[in-house]
């Protein structure tokens, strides 16, 4: 049995696209109470990506013996401060703002857990540049992008009108999406095969 510890429609896509057979359970934990507790022992975007797709697959993976559990986590780093969803349209507008003509860092973690093991985990980077875009070009995007930009990180979606904000991008496409599908592709093929036989989208 495999299952994604994440309520996200983009690694949900990204793992239905891929041909695999899978069950999605959101980890209920605190994320911003243990990215908290991490930031205050010194922990950078990186180690907040790993610790939280960690703790959530851990979370779910308890109470599913045998389950093959794949926990992920994104951060956005903008130097050493860390942006989350926005909560409406406004605060949207008000991170691309903070964003727009600098570059900042996805770190996208992801981790496989059967029952109390940690079977492998991995992280990616990528850096994306804001151009400097006018409030025109911004309430464009917002309006086109409509709610789902709320579940995003930073306020943006590459996979959608947002990419008009942008001036580079350096890294895995996956990786921007929140899920570094390759690494997690070939951890799979090594730790847990038998869920890759067999099934059909």
């Amino acid at each position: 049995m495999l299952i994604l510890a994440s309520a996200s429609a983009a690694r949900k896509t990204l793992l239905t696209q891929a041909g695999l057979v899978f069950s999605t359970m959101p980890a209920d934990i605190d994320e911003r109470a243990l990215e908290s507790a991490a930031h205050e022992a010194g922990a950078d975007g990186r180690d907040n990506a790993l610790l939280l797709a960690k703790a959530k697959a851990a979370a779910v993976a308890k109470t599913h013996p045998g389950a093959f559990v794949i926990g992920a986590d994104q951060t956005l780093a903008l130097g050493t401060e860390l942006l989350h969803k926005p909560v409406n349209r406004a605060d949207a507008a008000l991170q691309l703002d903070r964003l727009k003509g600098k570059t900042h860092r996805l770190h996208a973690a992801v981790t496989l857990v059967q029952d109390d093991v940690l079977l492998w985990s991995d992280i990616q980077t990528a850096e994306l540049t804001m151009r400097e875009f006018s409030d025109a070009d911004r309430d464009d995007v917002l309006a086109r992008e409509g709610e789902g930009i709320l579940s995003s990180v930073g306020g943006y979606r590459l996979e959608g009108p947002s990419i008009r904000l942008f001036e580079a991008i350096s890294g895995d496409y996956f990786t921007i999406l929140g899920l570094p599908l390759l690494p997690l592709l070939a951890a799979l093929r090594e730790f847990a095969p038998e869920v890759l036989k067999d099934q059909t989208a």
